[in-house]
């Protein structure tokens, strides 16, 4: 993936922006030697690696606002960054950036009950959230898989979902309102502690904006009642296409899962020898999760069973206490980092039609023929948000380049059955440069606009969203007005 060059102009004055940032930051809040800075060389998608110039930890709002103040004066660019957990090169820093990380920014400001919600600071890791409502019967329903470690500011970025999105929605579905301050400096409100708040809907532009218009610092979240219970079914088959047809037609007949997760063999495998859950070893595998009384459980679960027996299942088995319940979910949540144990990996974000399930799945395994590269699907079946992970050797001279063919065909499948490129990690660097494969020039100059209306100087995370020569000449006019 093609970086910007750095501005000379900007690395000339890296000792003044310091002596700057200093000045309104503690010490230790602002980490300036290249032995230091290398911490933040790279996110989640570990291919790709660069240095900041400077790297700063705020604590509050003002003095978020205070860095942007003095990186918008300075002609600085700014890459936000929550935990560094993005799959797509989200937080890949430049070489003349400033990374703005909200890991100390991680309190609870405020928690209502009554009216169900929480408000914290966007450093605060997805899974916390509901750590600290929990005891009092709610909880946040978005749960990445990697919820242990993201933090609220990268999924509002990304728009992220989860295992239990099927019903509950993406963040889009679960945020309320935020704080957040712009290039400049200035500190804003939008949205409240209600949904559809009124006016304009920005709250919709700035969940999934990746960072390029505004930094948000706090967010208003939707809780939930915690459910009466809830219990999932494993199923097995002995093809991957049935498998897709499975869910297809549990979707079909109007019953609403809770999570409808889905796993290939080659990731069966893996998890299985990872996390010992007692998954069968077949071609794939459906986890079906409902939720409710007893009575209602019994009910779905009754018509999902019989649906599935249609497809001839090589195994279905309810869960029958909280412990079987416990590990089938815990193999689906350590599927990502089993893989890693069969050699290194790229992990895609297409979403699809479900009905498109069967043939995607099935062009998927012809291609990985096509390309020699062996790929394990792990994915969101419900709402079609697919992950497949195309394993590659990172040691191997082309095998890279090889493996992000194979996956730009892949994204463009799902283009093509009427899906999206992404689903909830995001377009950052991985898929930028595919934008035109989804977008006219006109939708994607529109979009454009947007930006240059929050962040006229393009500032805000550069390289990233828009493909590399749109970003980079819009960069350069701003830089030549300087």
């Amino acid at each position: 993936m093609e970086m910007p060059r750095p501005n000379p102009a900007v690395l000339a004055r890296k000792a003044r922006v310091v002596e700057r940032l200093q000045a309104v930051l503690p010490a230790q809040a602002v980490i300036h030697e290249e032995s230091e800075t290398r911490a933040y060389e790279c996110d989640a998608l570990t291919a790709y690696r660069c240095a900041p110039m400077v790297a700063v930890l705020p604590a509050t709002t003002a003095e978020v606002s205070a860095v942007l103040r003095i990186c918008h004066e300075e002609g600085v660019p700014v890459v936000p960054r929550g935990s560094g957990t993005s799959l797509a090169g989200g937080a890949l820093p430049t070489a003349d950036c400033v990374i703005l990380g909200v890991a100390r920014m991680n309190g609870v400001i405020e928690t209502d009950y009554d009216n169900r919600f929480i408000r914290v600071q966007t450093g605060r890791t997805n899974l916390s959230v509901t750590g600290a409502v929990e005891e009092d019967g709610f909880f946040y329903a978005p749960d990445p898989s990697s919820q242990l470690a993201c933090a609220i500011a990268g999924n509002i970025a990304m728009n992220s979902g989860g295992a239990h999105c099927l019903k509950y929605g993406v963040t889009t579905n679960n945020l309320m309102g935020v704080t957040m301050v712009m290039m400049d400096g200035e500190i804003v409100e939008i949205g409240g502690t209600y949904l559809d708040a009124g006016g304009l809907d920005l709250l919709g532009v700035i969940c999934g904006s990746e960072g390029q218009l505004g930094v948000v610092t706090e967010a208003t979240l939707r809780i939930l009642h915690k459910p009466e219970g809830a219990r999932p079914v494993l199923m097995g088959f002995d093809d991957n296409e049935v498998a897709g047809a499975c869910v297809s037609d549990i979707i079909k007949a109007g019953v609403l899962p809770v999570a409808i997760e889905f796993m290939d063999r080659p990731c069966i495998e893996a998890t299985e020898a990872f996390a010992h859950a007692g998954y069968p070893m077949c071609e794939a595998l459906l986890i079906v999760e409902v939720e409710g009384s007893d009575d209602e459980i019994d009910h779905q679960l009754a018509l999902i069973m019989e649906i599935a027996q249609r497809h001839n299942p090589v195994e279905l088995r309810q869960s029958k206490s909280a412990e079987e319940s416990a590990a089938i979910w815990l193999g689906r949540k350590s599927a990502f980092g089993a893989m890693g144990q069969m050699g290194d990996y790229m992990c895609l974000d297409g979403t699809i039609p479900v009905s498109s399930l069967p043939h995607v799945l099935r062009r998927i395994g012809e291609m990985s023929k096509e390309y020699g590269l062996r790929v394990g699907n792990v994915f969101h079946a419900g709402d079609g948000n697919m992950h497949p992970l195309i394993l590659f050797d990172a040691n191997k001279p082309g095998d890279l380049e090889l493996c992000e063919a194979f996956g730009a065909d892949i994204l463009k499948l799902c283009v093509e059955v009427g899906g999206c490129l992404t689903g909830e990690h995001g377009v950052g660097i991985e898929k930028r440069d595919l934008m035109h494969v989804q977008y006219a020039a006109a939708d994607l100059e529109a979009q454009m606009a947007v930006k240059d209306v929050f962040d006229p100087q393009w500032l805000l995370n550069p390289a990233k969203v828009f493909p590399l020569d749109a970003s980079e000449s819009r960069r350069q006019v701003a830089i030549a007005a300087e």
